[in-house]
């Protein structure tokens, strides 16, 4: 699973462009005080976590939704191998030569 943090999308498409204006957005129209490393960071990097309350806030102030501050690709990865031998209590899962699989 990969997520792609896009806050500073979101803030360019309603010409925020510093995080000194989405301090200021977050405080008048979200009530909530950051501080500026606070804010800096979630401006410039991607964070390993967000606490619900700052993304409603960041959601309030920039007048979007959670879609518009990420994305998550949920689409796996490399699909992991399938066994060669059979997998007990499933033996029609390597079936031997000239036997038929069990119906279901």
């Amino acid at each position: 699973m990969r997520i792609r943090w896009k806050l500073r999308m979101a803030a360019a498409q309603r010409e925020v462009w510093t995080g000194a204006q989405l301090r200021r957005l977050l405080a008048e129209k979200a009530g909530t005080e950051m501080s500026a490393a606070s804010v800096s960071a979630l401006f410039t990097k991607e964070p390993s976590q967000v606490k619900l309350s700052t993304l409603a806030a960041l959601c309030t102030a920039l007048e979007c939704t959670p879609n518009d501050l990420f994305d998550v690709d949920t689409c796996p990865g490399e699909q992991p191998a399938r066994p060669s031998r059979p997998v007990a209590g499933q033996p029609w899962a390597a079936s031997a030569p000239g036997r038929s699989m069990p119906r279901l």
